[in-house]
């Protein structure tokens, strides 16, 4: 049969019958995710969605879907994922589309309804929503019934190490502290516009790589010092 793959897609031709799955590089490594320092957990989650969109979108069947969704599973457990929330993931996926057949059992007709839909949806489907925004907001311009808010001048961003840990629930808990001792009624702080941002946990390959001195460094060497060669 005749193959051929483009981009991150394989495609077959066996017997007539169009059959296309996921294909990578034989030169890459094959359990490489994008993240794999400390990243707040939306960021995880948001690799095992992509990682099954992608899955579902280019398997043409449920077999091979099923060995996709293997590749993915080993990847996240080898890159240290949780298997709770692995599955919870896995799961809520698949909810979010009414298929959890196709997790439980992997239901045939199921999957390729689902195949079909992601595989139509276009990014234009995305412009819509903004689209409509926009009329609703020249109509409230139009009649005059658009309030704006008052806009906050000043910015205060605060940094902090993100964990997995007790600091996971820190910015919504900081956010409710905030709101209540801070921006009361006639408060000065209620213009102030608050930032929480995060920062990863430096992993031990960035700890020990020798990096390249400061240009300021290199540029101020004393001319007076010699360097010594030694002879063999």
């Amino acid at each position: 049969h005749d193959s051929v793959e483009f981009l991150d897609v394989f495609i077959e031709n066996i017997q007539g019958q169009l059959k296309t799955s996921v294909f990578r590089k034989p030169a890459a490594e094959p359990y490489i995710l994008p993240y794999t320092s400390d990243h707040p957990l939306h960021i995880h989650s948001n690799t095992i969605q992509t990682a099954l969109l992608r899955g579902v979108r280019l398997c043409s069947d449920i077999e091979t879907f099923d060995q996709e969704r293997l590749n993915i599973e080993i990847a996240l457990l080898l890159n240290g994922y949780p298997p709770k929330f692995i599955s919870h993931h896995f799961k809520q996926f698949f909810k979010n589309y009414n298929a959890s057949s196709i997790y439980q059992d992997l239901h045939a007709e199921t999957y390729q309804q689902l195949h079909l839909q992601l595989l139509n949806e276009s990014i234009t489907t995305d412009q819509v929503p903004q689209q409509l925004e926009q009329q609703q907001l020249g109509q409230e311009i139009n009649n005059g019934c658009i309030k704006t808010k008052p806009k906050k001048q000043i910015e205060l961003i605060i940094h902090y190490r993100y964990e997995s840990g007790p600091l996971k629930k820190f910015s919504r808990e900081f956010r409710k502290l905030w709101e209540k001792h801070f921006c009361y009624e006639n408060s000065s702080l209620n213009n102030i516009r608050l930032i929480l941002s995060t920062r990863s946990n430096k992993t031990l390959e960035t700890l020990l790589v020798n990096k390249k001195p400061r240009r300021t460094l290199l540029r101020n060497i004393d001319p007076n010092i010699s360097t010594t060669t030694m002879e063999t």
